[in-house]
């Protein structure tokens, strides 16, 4: 692992039954970039993205975060350490409004908010900041579940940023939004990343993942078959001939 790199996933191996879904992955994420993870479905990336995350446990491999072997660490363990993730389907809690949302997503506190602990006005603000630079503080005090898809991926986005990331992962971003709203979270991402925030994406919109980003990382039947810059990976005739038209 390089002095500069923020994330190596180190050999992972994950098998489902005689599946095997991730098959000796091996990658770094420089620190500063944002990095993005493509392939055809089934390619293995969002597996990857379990592993990494502490969602799933890897059968072998390592995961080194920050220069710590994290491997197998819960999610909630690896958000206190500086890692938050977005995933495909919005997790929001519908039950309650945006601001709880925002503010249960607080390392902080989390589910303490939910047993009748008063909320900080620190808290409050830093969640309302958040929301304002995702376009929603308008619908702080709107139940989760009137939100539309849009406003719920925006809503999941600034809920990540609560922890104060160092690294956020982010599944599929531009999923299901429209040109407007993708605007947004590329306008969205590219400002954190001048930050600071280390991004590694998994994501299926080609045009934007060679605007984003500045690294990307091929997957193809659980490996890792290249990587590169955007243009690099253009230009690679094995990318080309076998994946980046069905992406």
């Amino acid at each position: 692992m390089a002095v500069d790199d923020i994330l190596e996933a180190r050999g992972l191996n994950k098998a489902y039954g005689g599946l095997q879904a991730v098959r000796n992955c091996t990658f770094t994420v420089e620190r500063g970039s944002i990095t993005s993870l493509i392939g055809p479905n089934g390619a293995g990336k969002t597996t990857a993205f379990d592993l990494i995350n502490g969602v799933v446990v890897p059968d072998s491999g390592q995961v080194i975060f920050d220069g710590v072997d994290v491997t197998g660490r819960l999610p909630h363990t690896l958000t206190r350490m500086g890692m938050s993730r977005t995933f495909q389907i919005t997790r929001d809690l519908r039950d309650m409004t945006v601001l709880e949302n925002m503010v249960v997503s607080s390392p902080a506190r989390g589910w303490r908010t939910l047993v009748g602990t008063k909320v900080q006005r620190h808290e409050k603000d830093r969640a309302m900041d958040l929301l304002d630079f995702v376009g929603i503080s308008h619908l702080a005090h709107t139940p989760a579940d009137r939100l539309s898809y849009g406003q719920r991926k925006l809503l999941e986005f600034a809920s990540v940023l609560m922890s104060d990331p160092k690294l956020v992962l982010l599944d599929e971003p531009a999923g299901g939004v429209n040109p407007a709203l993708l605007e947004r979270i590329i306008d969205r991402i590219q400002a954190l990343n001048r930050s600071g925030i280390t991004f590694l994406l998994v994501e299926h919109k080609i045009d934007m993942v060679m605007q984003l980003s500045h690294r990307v990382i091929v997957m193809a039947h659980g490996e890792v078959l290249a990587e590169g810059t955007p243009d690099e990976i253009q230009r690679n005739d094995m990318v080309l001939d076998a994946y980046l038209g069905k992406v």
